[in-house]
């Protein structure tokens, strides 16, 4: 029996593709849970136009990523981070600080998981980190770490704190 799939299926095909299954396999399993349905002429039509209207919105979602990619080639990232002796930091520079700050600076949100460091940036200076916008655009970014400034430590002045002089309840006696 031909059938067109609604879903994905795990090893049997993808949501969209049309494939011959077995009457049974068909019948007690994809119709019913409704992930797939009878490939009609009617059902092939409405195949016909989603593919149309995917590749369309991935036309548009590639032109999207590309322009997106040109503003993040022109962007350098800059984090303050605090650092030790030698221009090493404390703990090292994460793809979440960098995507928090690429949403600061452009407004568009990025993903953490998109974000590909080559090694952990764990030293001051710059960096170039590579973003996977879609699976054929990537954007380079330059990350420049810089030490933050150190606050100006506070002369602490020591106030003696007096002990609390505690009470003792007269008992009256009658």
């Amino acid at each position: 029996m031909k059938v067109v799939f609604l879903q994905d299926v795990p090893n049997v095909a993808k949501a969209g593709d049309m494939k011959e299954v077995a009457d049974g396999y068909s019948r007690n399993y994809l119709l019913p849970r409704k992930l797939a349905v009878v490939a009609t002429p009617a059902e092939l039509k409405k195949l016909e136009v989603q593919r149309q209207a995917d590749s369309r919105r991935e036309v548009r979602t590639e032109q999207e990523a590309e322009a997106f990619a040109k503003v993040l080639q022109d962007t350098t990232v800059g984090l303050k981070m605090r650092a030790g002796t030698k221009d090493r930091l404390y703990g090292s520079v994460t793809s979440a600080d960098i995507a928090k700050e690429i949403k600061r600076l452009t407004k568009h949100e990025v993903d953490k998981h998109t974000i590909e460091i080559a090694q952990p940036i764990r030293e001051l200076g710059s960096h170039q980190v590579s973003i996977k916008l879609t699976k054929d655009v990537t954007a380079t970014v330059n990350v420049v770490v810089e030490q933050e400034a150190e606050p100006e430590t506070k002369p602490e002045k020591k106030q003696e704190k007096k002990p609390a002089k505690k009470q003792a309840k007269k008992k009256e006696t009658a």
